[in-house]
């Protein structure tokens, strides 16, 4: 089985998420996954090196470095061209606060009120859905099913019509649908670098009961295919799945 996705730890959401020019231009969005806004706190406003970065968020010092830089280029990108910026997704979990294994330096964790649920880092799962089955070819999926999360369990649960989307457009249908965690079978490589984009994280190369497969991620023993593409149907060619996208490398 692949080594599992190991999820960054960060302090806090962002209270303000949408950042974007002032003037009445109609401003492309730049997506900065919550991780990759950790690190920027970290470092350029705590001050913390990349090592110690990597120490509070509980992942590799080569890790942070390359959500670093992927989060600095994301800001110049906007700053220098006037597009707009967008927090949402990422792969990561709420800091626990003053547990023990804290650091503690610039957390911003903020306990629930008394009487209000924490909310969790995944909102909703999608799954390429047929028959009750997880649907093995993503750009031509015709329905998804969604499952809404709390408190790590299912809450609910619909299918939704792609409606003749297909490919790159799916990650937009999808986002649209604040899905933030996906499940399928094969995908090319257009379509991880928009789900990527988006700020939704994929497991590939799964099959089988598309409820089952939902319970194993939620229960940490999702088995999936790191590498499962599908480039005959964008032709992309080999691309990467879970693996490279939404695990440590990224």
């Amino acid at each position: 089985m692949p080594r599992p996705c190991k999820r960054r730890r960060i302090c806090a959401e962002p209270d303000c998420r949408t950042f974007g020019p002032r003037d009445d231009r109609v401003a492309e969005a730049v997506v900065m996954t919550l991780d990759e806004f950790e690190t920027i706190r970290l470092i350029d406003l705590e001050g913390l090196t990349q090592e110690e970065a990597a120490g509070q968020m509980r992942v590799a010092r080569t890790t942070v470095q390359a959500i670093y830089s992927g989060a600095r280029g994301k800001l110049a990108d906007c700053l220098v061209n006037g597009k707009e910026l967008q927090l949402r997704g990422g792969d990561y979990v709420l800091c626990e606060g003053a547990q023990p294994g804290c650091p503690g330096r610039g957390c911003r964790y903020q306990p629930p009120e008394p009487g209000q649920q924490e909310e969790t880092s995944m909102k909703t799962i999608a799954v390429t859905y047929e028959n009750g089955q997880v649907f093995q070819h993503f750009g031509h999926t015709e329905q998804f099913k969604l499952y809404d999360i709390a408190d790590g369990k299912v809450a609910a649960s619909r299918v939704v019509d792609t409606n003749g989307s297909g490919h790159g457009a799916l990650s937009g249908f999808l986002a649209a649908h604040q899905v933030d965690t996906l499940i399928c079978g094969g995908i090319g490589g257009g379509a991880q670098q928009a789900l990527t984009e988006a700020g939704i994280r994929f497991y590939a190369g799964v099959s089988g009961d598309a409820d089952r497969a939902v319970a194993a991620l939620l229960a940490g023993e999702l088995a999936y295919t790191a590498g499962a593409t599908c480039d005959h149907h964008d032709g992309h060619g080999e691309g990467h799945a879970c693996g490279s996208h939404s695990c440590g490398s990224h």
